[in-house]
C-alpha cells in the first residue's frame, strides 16, 4: 500500500506528476530533432526507488518510427534537463513507450458509430 502524505497523495504520484508536466514542455520546447511529430505525453509511470520512469507517448502528426527514433537519441538530452527542473535525489532512467491507447479509443468509437448508423433489424418471432 502506497505511503499516503497530509494532501492524500504519496510522493511518488507527485514526482510522477511534476515529470510528466516537465517532459512535455522540454519536448514542446527544447526538442529540435526534425524526426520527431508532435509528441504528446500521456502517462509516466515511475518505480518505487525513482530509478527507472516509463513515459507513454502519442504522436498526432508524423512519422510515429521516426518520433520513437527522435525520443530515444534525446533521452540523455532530456534526462540531463529534467535534472534542472526538478528536485529527486535520482533523476530517473527515461523509457519511451508508445501509448495505443487513443487509436484503440478511436477504433471502438468508429465501430460504435457504424453499429449505430446500421437499420434496425425487427424481431422475427
Amino acid at each position: 500500500m502506497k505511503k499516503q502524505q497530509r494532501n492524500g497523495y504519496a510522493r511518488v504520484d507527485r514526482v510522477k506528476e511534476q515529470i510528466m508536466r516537465e517532459l512535455a514542455e522540454l519536448v514542446r520546447t527544447e526538442l529540435k530533432d526534425p524526426r520527431a511529430g508532435l509528441i504528446t505525453i500521456n502517462d509516466v509511470e515511475v518505480t518505487r526507488d525513482y530509478s527507472h520512469a516509463t513515459v507513454y507517448y502519442t504522436v498526432l502528426n508524423g512519422d510515429r518510427a521516426a518520433s520513437a527514433e527522435a525520443l530515444e537519441h534525446a533521452k540523455g538530452f532530456l534526462r540531463s534537463k529534467l535534472s534542472r527542473r526538478i528536485t529527486v535525489f535520482r533523476v530517473p532512467e527515461l523509457h519511451f513507450e508508445y501509448d495505443h491507447s487513443l487509436e484503440r479509443g478511436m477504433t471502438l468509437s468508429h465501430l460504435i458509430e457504424q453499429a449505430a448508423a446500421e437499420p434496425d433489424v425487427p424481431d422475427v418471432e
